[in-house]
């Protein structure tokens, strides 16, 4: 079955706004947790999913709802390269709360109009 535009886009920004809640989680807990001893901070990750996706998409030429779907954010532990436990730099923890939440924003307001132009299409383009 072929999904329409709108339902690989609604299911892309729904795919992106729970990754950017997850992301807001895992940032506030990792600037919670900053002193506490052995506390393992947390990032977000879905990259193997996104390559899975995009394998699907060059093999079958299109991008689906289902790839979309199989997608799932999830935290991980934030290791440095040696596979030690990253430090938690606060500063740095700040500015990524405000770069996920500027992103979140945009995401809220890109879906906002794709909502708004599937309701205009749906009336026949009266208000």
């Amino acid at each position: 079955m072929t999904d329409g535009i709108e339902a690989v886009t609604r299911s892309a920004l729904a795919l992106a706004l729970d990754a950017a809640s997850l992301r807001q989680q895992a940032i506030a807990n990792n600037i919670a947790n900053a002193n506490v001893l052995d506390y393992v901070p947390q990032r977000v990750s879905f990259d193997a999913q996104l390559a899975d996706a995009r394998r699907s998409m060059a093999q079958t030429g299109r991008l689906d709802t289902f790839a979309l779907g199989q997608v799932r954010p999830h935290l991980e532990p934030a290791l440095d390269a040696s596979g030690l436990p990253e430090t938690v730099k606060l500063d740095a923890q700040a500015a990524d709360m405000a770069r996920n939440a500027v992103h979140y924003q945009a995401l809220v307001k890109g879906l906002s109009r794709h909502l708004s132009i599937l309701a205009m299409a749906a009336g026949d383009g009266r208000k």
